[in-house]
């Protein structure tokens, strides 16, 4: 399955006046990159989104968050957010912003 084309649209609605983001297609996806470090991505139809592992841990008790794991092996610090939680543009940059305080704080 493509990726939701919806979905990065409006995801990239939100960053499209950052000029430190590129995207990049990674994980059968469309991912959003803040200076070269991974940020948030399209994942078929669901949000995937770096928060680090105590706000990852936080986030998975959210109503329709998941963990992110599609090899078998969980990424750390990640979560995926299925469309259900991703309705209201509201949602969505949310999570965005979350993603974004994170990789800012990043060395």
């Amino acid at each position: 399955m493509a990726f939701s084309e919806s979905l990065a649209a409006r995801t990239r609605d939100l960053l499209v006046r950052d000029d430190r983001i590129t995207e990049k297609k990674m994980f059968g996806g469309l991912a959003f990159l803040l200076r070269g470090k991974l940020l948030v991505g399209v994942f078929k139809d669901s949000l995937i989104v770096r928060l680090g592992p105590d706000r990852a841990a936080a986030a998975l008790r959210e109503p329709h968050v998941g963990v992110f794991d599609i090899t078998g092996r969980p990424m750390k610090g990640w979560v995926i957010v299925e469309p259900e939680g991703l309705d209201r543009d509201a949602d969505l940059e949310a999570w965005v912003r979350q993603a974004i305080e994170f990789v800012e704080a990043l060395a």
